[in-house]
């Protein structure tokens, strides 16, 4: 019969990457509150979604204006709508300033 023993990693020769993961995982420390942590990811994972949401809108604009906007869109093969919401971003985002006389 053999007998099996007690460790069967004892004596074991790890590797450079091999030792470099056994070393990370003797630094991991469990999370105390691992439920409220959770709840709280979830809960920025879901706020974070919403605000990448898109949402339709309706929009008045002068016809001139409306055709500029089709002109430079088409120029640039791509949507009118994209062209416009790319717009709303840059200023919503600081990136453009919004003049207004």
């Amino acid at each position: 019969m053999v007998k099996i023993p007690d460790d069967p990693f004892s004596g074991l020769v790890l590797d450079e990457e091999e030792q470099a993961i056994e070393d990370t995982l003797e630094e991991y420390e469990s999370i105390p509150d691992l439920e409220s942590s959770k709840s709280l990811i979830e809960d920025a994972s879901r706020r974070y979604k919403q605000l990448n949401n898109t949402r339709p809108i309706t929009l008045r604009v002068k016809q001139a204006d409306l055709i500029k906007i089709k002109a430079k869109a088409k120029r640039n093969n791509i949507p009118y709508q994209t062209l416009l919401s790319l717009a709303i971003h840059d200023v919503a985002e600081g990136k453009k300033d919004l003049v207004i006389k």
